[in-house]
């Protein structure tokens, strides 16, 4: 191989290789609406951070609806085992004692919250 039928090495670098700064929250106590699903339903979400952990987790369950109210209620029971002394950005609640609409209304919740709570 000569030196015309080399391939010079690129100087681009990959922004892949950088790890982003991680994000810093203040401690407090935040506090949101969490929307979901077509009626709408909501629930509010009140947690607590120390160092970026949530310490403590408050949720409402607001619905009319007798099956909604079960699911929420069921959420609600579940969700403290799931996030206290977890890292809020490890957070990420897809379904919880089978509902995925409670979901859904906690992690819309979570993100005000996190924009709060940013640093």
């Amino acid at each position: 191989m000569n030196n015309s039928d080399q391939i010079a090495p690129s100087a681009a670098v990959s922004d892949s290789s950088v790890m982003p700064a991680a994000v810093q929250y203040r401690d407090g106590s935040y506090t949101a609406r969490g929307v979901y699903g077509s009626l709408p339903s909501h629930q509010d979400v009140t947690l607590t951070l120390d160092r970026g952990a949530v310490t403590t987790i408050e949720i409402t369950t607001p619905a009319q609806d007798q099956t909604s109210l079960g699911y929420q209620q069921r959420f609600a029971a579940a969700l403290s085992n799931a996030v206290i002394g977890r890292n809020i950005d490890e957070l990420n609640i897809d379904r919880l004692a089978g509902s995925s609409g409670c979901s859904e209304g906690f992690m819309n919740a979570l993100r005000e919250i996190r924009r709060d709570a940013e640093i």
